[in-house]
């Protein structure tokens, strides 16, 4: 067997980074992302967290754009089809935003805060954040909105493209641009003021 034969496979199937280390590279890219924000992430810098070289990232990613949306997604801790279902509105979106995962989660936040520039600066990411990190999130949060109206708590007029992203918008206004931190209390008050007079008035 010549050596170009020998070596083809390997040169066409490179191994992928699956299972506990894939796990151990995001959670690295997190920890980074929430030190340094997401201009200043580099490869190198996450190869050298997580203990990998380079080339191992590059297996698997094909620059940080990816890398990093693969980590904000690893950690998302409600999808649509475990959205909190109690019979009420404002129970549903308090299981939803509250706790591991939700706006009250100080890891969220960072990471959020970390991309706000990126959104911004890079159009790759952008798109992809959008699409892989924001829209099932808005999903799952619509859903919620769509069972309230499905059992008749809300009238099936209210128009859901604008309420739906209103929680969450005014929480990340307040913490992001005024730097009052999310607590349950003042997510109870938005949705107690706000979003329930919102979707019930008349």
């Amino acid at each position: 067997m010549s050596p170009t034969s020998s070596t083809a496979p390997e040169a066409t199937h490179r191994p992928r980074v699956e299972g506990e280390r894939e796990q151990e590279i995001l959670e690295a890219t997190l920890e980074v992302l929430g030190e340094s924000g997401y201009d200043r992430l580099t490869m190198d810098a996450v190869a050298a967290r997580a203990k990998a070289s380079k080339a191992t990232l590059y297996r698997r990613w094909n620059g940080k754009a990816a890398l990093v949306i693969d980590a904000l997604c690893s950690h998302k801790e409600w999808e649509e089809d475990r959205v909190p279902d109690t019979g009420s509105l404002a129970d549903d979106l308090r299981g939803a935003f509250c706790g591991m995962g939700g706006l009250t989660d100080v890891n969220t936040l960072a990471v959020l805060g970390a991309v706000l520039t990126a959104i911004g600066r890079d159009g790759e990411f952008a798109e992809a954040f959008r699409r892989d990190f924001i829209a099932p999130k808005e999903a799952a949060s619509r859903r919620i909105f769509e069972r309230a109206v499905e059992r008749g708590e809300i009238s099936a007029d209210v128009d859901l493209d604008i309420i739906v992203p209103a929680l969450p918008g005014i929480i990340l206004h307040r913490a992001l641009f005024l730097g009052e931190l999310p607590t349950t209390e003042l997510i109870d008050r938005v949705i107690d003021n706000v979003i329930v007079p919102a979707v019930t008035r008349g």
